[in-house]
């Protein structure tokens, strides 16, 4: 059976809170959704935001291989004609083809909210189809507050589909617009629309109560086969279904048919191309996409999955685009560090004594607070050193910070730092937020004299933690450190009694890692 997919990142997925695209930001999101497959895009409210009024004007010219652009907006106002509704009949006008319309399902919005009675209700949302119809446009009706209103009157809100369907809509969805339905209220409700109705059924749902996936999921099994969701899940309040949890949960789980198989092989790409663009973080423990969707620490799990996939992986990791990952810590085996070891010396074996000295000194160094199992990139250029495989690419001579106090202005703390690149000295200095910033900005100036790719490097997280809260101000400290030049993204750890000796090392590692994969690169 065949998924028909809408993707309403820039709709739904921009009301969520700290998401704010520019009109290239919806561009490149709209061209990366096409590229990967997905057949509908809602690409905003042209009637009530200028931005996306905007926007569809600059896509009118784009060519899109696999999707089709769809407009949104709200059935017209009460007591008034469509034809006479300004917003409708932007709609009418648009040159798109799809239209979403959303109408109130539920007689406590109805009256309450919209302050209007059921009659008059189910006239704007027969009137506002039946006119857009007529217009030759294809309209979708979002049924909005479809489960609560069930709840409440299942009759009205079925009598609210009924209109819609009459009207001519294409497809009806239903909508857990509150996120507050759990999986066996979804599929009752959904049954029973399926049972009424001859269009087919669409399914929208929240995360409120962290159901959205599974909601969506039960409702397809129920009958559906029109899913909306937002690619990586963000939106209002506690976000929407994750299209990249639920496109290969339907593929490769229940053999459904929702893009092209080989594009599965992008998810994980575009997801995270979705999120940069949206500066979001994917959580690690995002299914599928995650950075720990296949990440494996315990000895037994590593040895496990290293002789049968299946026995610790629900799938190939590869069918979505992401990797497995041995993460590396005082529990790791020989199995996951020598997995590690491999990729730099392919020639090592469990039995190669550099394993046993890697081993004894990663215990040392996770004793003294080192964290390597969220820092591969440190652990890769450490087991360098040990294997004798390093490389230096730049020496410091020296580092220094003023800092200004009391701090009544931004950039009131200043970095100078010196450093040697094949017996070449630059001296550079910077001021910065704090005495880690402006150290940051410093090593960036010098760095670039020498290796202008350094001004790719973007710092995108920076987490301390206090190991020995016992001692105070004398505590240890680690500092991880997340970079990322636009392609890859990669983590550094520095632990230190001194906050800004560890970041040093953490800045360190971070530029040393960029420089060595470009250098191998080439």
């Amino acid at each position: 059976m065949k998924i028909e997919l809408l993707d309403t990142t820039l709709r739904d997925g921009a009301q969520g809170e700290g998401i704010s695209f520019s009109i290239d930001d919806k561009i490149n999101i709209v061209k990366a959704l096409d590229e990967f497959g997905i057949p509908l895009i809602e690409a905003g409210n042209p009637a009530s935001n200028p931005k996306d009024e905007a926007l569809f004007s600059a896509l009118s010219g784009t060519s899109l291989k696999n999707a089709r652009l769809a407009a949104f907006g709200s059935t017209r106002r009460k007591n008034a004609a469509a034809r006479d509704d300004k917003a409708v009949r932007k709609l009418a006008a648009m040159s798109v083809g799809v239209i979403v319309i959303f109408g109130k399902c539920s007689d406590m919005h109805v009256e309450k909210v919209l302050c209007t009675t059921k009659k008059e209700n189910i006239g704007m949302i027969s009137d506002t189809i039946a006119f857009l119809r007529r217009a030759g446009k294809e309209v979708i009706f979002d049924a909005e507050h479809f489960f609560d209103g069930y709840k409440r009157n299942p009759e009205y809100a079925m009598d609210t589909l009924r209109a819609a369907e009459a009207a001519g809509a294409c497809r009806v969805v239903l909508c857990d617009t509150n996120g507050g339905a759990f999986p066996d209220e979804i599929e009752a409700a959904v049954k029973k629309a399926a049972g009424v109705l001859r269009v087919p059924l669409g399914i929208h749902t929240h995360n409120d109560t962290g159901f959205a996936d599974a909601n969506t999921v039960q409702a397809v099994l129920a009958g559906v086969s029109h899913v909306q969701g937002t690619f990586i899940g963000f939106g209002e309040r506690c976000g929407n279904a994750s299209l990249s949890t639920v496109i290969p949960a339907l593929q490769l789980k229940r053999g459904y048919e929702c893009v092209p198989f080989g594009n599965l092989a992008s998810l994980t790409d575009t997801a995270r191309y979705i999120a940069e663009i949206a500066n979001v973080t994917i959580p690690k423990t995002a299914p599928y996409i995650g950075d720990g969707a296949f990440a494996h620490k315990g000895g037994m799990h590593i040895d496990g999955v290293s002789k049968l996939r299946e026995s610790f992986e629900h799938i190939d990791p590869e069918l979505v685009g992401n990797e497995r990952r041995f993460l590396i810590s005082e529990v790791s085996g020989r199995t996951s560090v020598l997995g590690k070891m491999k990729k730099i010396a392919p020639e090592l074996t469990k039995d190669s004594p550099e394993l046993g000295r890697i081993l004894l000194k990663l215990k040392e160094l996770e004793n003294e607070g080192f964290q390597f199992e969220s820092a591969d990139s440190s652990f890769e250029l450490f087991i360098r050193k040990e294997l004798g495989m390093e490389r230096h690419f730049f020496e410091l001579e020296q580092f220094k910070i003023i800092g200004e106090q009391p701090a009544i202005e931004k950039n009131s703390v200043s970095a100078i730092v010196k450093i040697k690149v094949d017996n070449i000295s630059e001296m550079t200095a910077a001021q910065g937020e704090g005495p880690v910033n402006a150290l940051d900005r410093a090593l960036r100036r010098a760095l670039e004299v020498f290796y202008p790719v350094i001004g790719k490097i973007h710092l995108i997280d920076y987490k301390v933690r206090v190991l020995d809260p016992k001692d105070a101000t004398a505590a240890r400290v680690r500092v991880l450190i997340s970079s990322t030049d636009g392609d890859r993204v990669w983590t550094t750890v520095g632990v230190s009694n001194d906050v800004i000796q560890a970041s040093w090392m953490a800045l360190v590692d971070s530029f040393e890692y960029k420089l060595l994969h470009d250098t191998e690169r080439v």
